[in-house]
């Protein structure tokens, strides 16, 4: 029996969308190779509502924190992580892992990091780069994206790089107002597609910040990419046709039901979520005000087994997510994102209400 995926990602991926895969390949050097990618990118641009550059990459959405290490910031400066998770602090152990120097804005799981906290560091020194977890996927907690990039504004040297997996498709992002400069997520998260490609968004003044970093790497040699774009329209090095055939397909359906309209079906699931975890007596392990809209990270006040729920939601056709890492059965997460929809999670926390009576 296959089980419906309500964890954080990857999350479920429609019949006619794993039945794009299936087209025969072309060459990736060929004209419908670039009519394919062009075709991805147009779509994604009209979607985000973006003039940034747009690309995407064979590689989970982790490829873009070491792009960040090894083209964001210049010699002798440094970047301000902000951490309160799991994949936040992955973030500052990729910049550090790129042989750069980075200071922590770190605060407590389930805490969100306000502008204030961020201004506070900004005034003390300067930096390169902000790294920002938009939608911190271990915790359940959100950021303020627009007040993050409008105070950005006043430190026009400081790029914001922000790490969007777990909300990029499904919380509403529009990177020029936002402010944004490297914006980047991962396919099998809300965009519903198979794991395997990574998606960027990158302002200009990010791409021009590359010429001043060496040693760039080769994969992840942003300024590289881009250039081989802009002369041949592909990507340096062989893709993964197949999920572009999909994502081809997958992104005429997102632009058909429309951003909006998407944001709107994940807060609702968010809001019924949160509504349910209260009134059974559990808890919201994110603070009030920080709530993400993709995946809800319920706090185990009951102190039910949630490994045994698995094995009994297993029978009923569903899966959702233990608390990760050190939350591990403190918590558990519902990943609320994709294709989902309010009548689907219905069902799933009536199975959850029988197994524990609730």
């Amino acid at each position: 029996m296959h089980k419906k995926l309500w964890i954080p990602g990857p999350t479920e991926v429609k019949e006619d969308v794993l039945q794009a895969q299936t087209k025969p390949l072309v060459g990736h050097r060929s004209k419908e190779f670039t009519a394919l990618y062009d075709s991805v990118l147009t779509q994604l641009r009209s979607f985000f509502k973006t003039e940034q550059h747009v690309l995407v990459l064979t590689a989970s959405g982790t490829i873009f924190m070491d792009v960040t290490g090894r083209n964001l910031i210049r010699p002798g400066k440094k970047a301000l992580c902000c951490i309160n998770g799991s994949f936040s602090d992955r973030m500052y152990k990729a910049v550090v892992g790129c042989g750069k120097e980075a200071d922590k804005l770190e605060v407590e799981w389930g805490k969100g990091i306000t502008v204030d906290m961020i201004k506070e560091k900004l005034e003390q020194s300067e930096y390169d780069v902000l790294t920002i977890c938009w939608n911190e996927t271990s915790t359940g907690v959100k950021a303020d994206l627009q007040a993050i990039g409008d105070l950005l504004k006043f430190y026009p040297d400081t790029l914001l790089v922000v790490d969007a997996v777990s909300a990029m498709a499904g919380d509403l992002l529009w990177p020029d107002e936002m402010g944004t400069d490297l914006i980047f997520a991962s396919t099998q998260k809300c965009f519903a597609l198979p794991p395997g490609l990574a998606v960027g968004i990158v302002s200009q003044k990010a791409l021009d910040r590359t010429q001043e970093v060496p040693d760039r790497g080769l994969y992840t040699d942003l300024k590289a990419i881009m250039d081989y774009y802009g002369k041949k329209q592909q990507t340096p090095s062989t893709p993964n046709i197949s999920l572009l055939y999909a994502m081809d397909h997958k992104l005429k359906q997102m632009l058909e039901e429309g951003a909006e309209n998407i944001y709107k079906r994940h807060e609702e699931m968010a809001e019924y979520t949160h509504k349910w975890a209260l009134e059974k007596g559990f808890g919201l392990f994110a603070e009030e005000g920080f709530r993400s809209v993709t995946v809800t990270t319920v706090a185990n006040k009951l102190g039910k087994d949630v490994g045994e729920l698995n094995k009994a939601l297993a029978e009923k056709g569903f899966v959702i997510a233990n608390g990760y890492g050190k939350l591990k059965d403190q918590t558990f997460r519902i990943g609320h994102m994709g294709e989902h929809t309010l009548d689907d999670l219905k069902e799933l926390l009536a199975a959850i209400e029988e197994i524990w009576n609730l």
